[in-house]
């Protein structure tokens, strides 16, 4: 598509906040994709998720919810199951605006139970499960959580705090539990594994079976808090951010029909965690709102997924662009039929897409390979949107790294970081965001809010920049800003471009002291398997790509340090390496 600048729009100067707006808001509708909607879309109108998963059942009751590894839950079994779970949840005095959570990994319990707690007007908790006792103890004590389903097998660590925390109920289940006699496919050993006996909780499948759903539903207040959702930054300990189920119910009236193109005739293939904010969106939210089938995975494995899609002919999938380089090298790829994967939308946290990985993936499915959006704890995900900007690889010709447009109802500016004026078009300075689900405030341990957000705008710490056409960059973290001779380098921006460079796998680039320049960059850089290379490779590579002063020092590194969430811990980086 061509793109279409504000040119003759006068660009703000610090000033006029409505004007920069306006003049954004039109570069913005200009450049917007035709195809796509310019509204939020709610298929089934502004009601609760609960609503929404009991008109699902009404409507196609033996239609697949989900399916897992054989198992097969129907829109009709998912509704009474998570009836049955707030039948459960007010047994044990559970009521509206208590705190529930969830320490699973991918289940359809996980489905059941954050359906039931919302249908309860409870609090939705999730617990990262690669958490350690004390990362638990942490979450337990800012929530308050009354109580909690885990897993078997994390059933110790749970009895371990519990003298610690606010917990009253402890209910727990097996990733078998919900198998059938003969599983289908790749089934990993973590989900075969035999039932654990778990002394002082209650098993949830026999509570269910016991637990009868009331008829009466409570009056649910879609602004009331519905979710303390953690952030999972990469330095100190996660912050819960308040969300409701306005916000939910926004992320997928926008995120479904631009950020994945969602319908109920979609399959969508899911093995990120449904824990994180990413995976509570595009695993539990979007397939109710719009009546899609989800295909769940406890975990990934390139085999699993390429024979999931095939046996299911799953349509959607998001990822992070490491899986699509295996599922490009995996030799059962090349013998699948993955024609009707036609929207694989991605997260480029190491690796990145470019034109010749986009045709390569187009040669496999027929379908689209592309970044699906910004987006943060704080907002609820998904942001802006990439969807519609593939003609001619608009989207990888851009300056790195490019975002799009903001979906519906949300607005970006740039600002400066000290003084907070408006910054003009085409420059860098703080990417400010607000939304219809943007959190308002934070929860600390001692139970007290926090507001997120000056001036109704979310302030997010990170670099960014918007083109006089509406689109919007993100260049990286401030804190992780280089200054060389006091030019201002973007780590992300030289991880963009190391990213197309066939030879490296993975990269991370941070500052380093120079008594000269004052700082300079080095890029850590996994290699590709089977490659042999020197720094002068990569420098020889870099010099007809960046500027002079952007070329950083390479490092080699067997594998790069990574969060849960699938981000470099580059605090690790620097403490271990940077000195070396």
């Amino acid at each position: 598509m061509k793109a279409e600048s504000a040119s003759g729009i006068p660009t703000p100067d610090g000033g006029d906040e409505a004007a920069y707006l306006a003049a954004l808001a039109k570069a913005q509708q200009r450049n917007w994709p035709n195809h796509l909607t310019r509204a939020p879309i709610y298929p089934l109108g502004e009601q609760s998720l609960g609503d929404y998963l009991r008109q699902r059942a009404k409507l196609h009751p033996e239609k697949p919810a989900v399916l897992f590894y054989g198992a097969t839950l129907s829109f009709k079994e998912l509704d009474t199951l998570s009836e049955n779970f707030a039948a459960l949840l007010k047994s044990h005095g559970v009521s509206q605006g208590d705190r529930v959570a969830i320490f699973l990994q991918n289940c359809p319990q996980f489905l059941i139970a954050f359906y039931g707690i919302l249908k309860a007007g409870a609090v939705y908790v999730p617990v990262n499960p690669m958490f350690k006792e004390a990362e638990l103890e942490h979450e337990l004590a800012v929530s308050k959580a009354k109580v909690i389903l885990a897993l078997d097998t994390f059933h110790d660590m749970v009895e371990n705090v519990r003298g610690r925390s606010s917990l009253t109920t402890v209910l727990t289940t097996s990733l078998r539990d919900m198998l059938p006699t003969a599983p289908v496919g790749l089934v990993p050993d973590v989900v075969l594994a035999p039932k654990r006996d778990c002394a002082g909780s209650i098993d949830l499948l026999s509570a269910l079976q016991q637990s009868a759903a009331r008829a009466a539903h409570p009056a649910i207040d879609m602004d009331a808090t519905a979710a303390l959702n953690f952030t999972g930054g990469t330095t100190g300990l996660p912050k819960a951010c308040v969300h409701t189920q306005r916000h939910m119910l926004y992320t997928a009236a926008t995120g479904g029909p631009l950020c994945f193109e969602l319908s109920d005739d979609d399959v969508i293939i899911c093995f990120v965690p449904l824990f994180w904010i990413a995976g509570e969106g595009i695993g539990m939210i979007m397939p109710i709102v719009f009546g899609s089938t989800l295909v769940l995975q406890t975990r990934w494995d390139p085999q699993a997924f390429i024979e999931a899609v095939e046996r299911h002919r799953a349509t959607h999938v998001f990822f992070m662009v490491d899986s699509a380089f295996e599922i490009l090298a995996h030799p059962a790829a090349q013998r699948a039929d993955m024609t009707s994967l036609k929207h694989a939308k991605t997260a480029s946290f190491v690796k990145k897409i470019d034109a010749s990985v986009r045709e390569r993936w187009r040669a496999l499915t027929g379908g689209s390979l592309h970044e699906v959006s910004w987006g943060m704890t704080e907002t609820h995900t998904y942001d802006a949107f990439v969807s519609g900007f593939q003609d001619d690889d608009f989207d990888l010709n851009q300056q790195a790294i490019f975002v799009g447009l903001p979906v519906p109802g949300t607005e970006f500016k740039i600002c400066d970081f000290e003084t907070g004026a408006l910054i003009p078009f085409g420059n860098p300075g703080e990417l400010c965001v607000r939304s219809p689900s943007l959190t308002q405030e934070y929860v600390d341990e001692t139970g007290t809010p926090h507001n997120a957000l000056r001036n109704g705008w979310f302030h997010t710490g990170d670099v960014g920049q918007i083109s006089e056409e509406g689109y919007v960059h993100f260049l990286g973290r401030r804190k992780e800003m280089i200054k060389v001779r006091g030019m201002s380098v973007f780590p992300a921006e030289i991880e963009a471009l190391l990213g197309r460079h066939p030879q490296i796998a993975a990269s991370a680039v941070v500052p380093r002291p120079d008594a000269e320049k004052g700082e300079v960059p080095v890029a850590f850089i996994q290699l590709a398997s089977g490659v042999e290379a020197t720094e002068r490779d990569f420098v020889v590579w870099c010099q007809s790509r960046m500027a002079s002063y952007k070329i950083p020092e390479f490092r080699f590194v067997p594998a790069l340090p990574m969060t849960a969430t699938g981000k470099v811990r580059k605090v690790e980086i620097i403490e271990k390496y940077i000195d070396s």
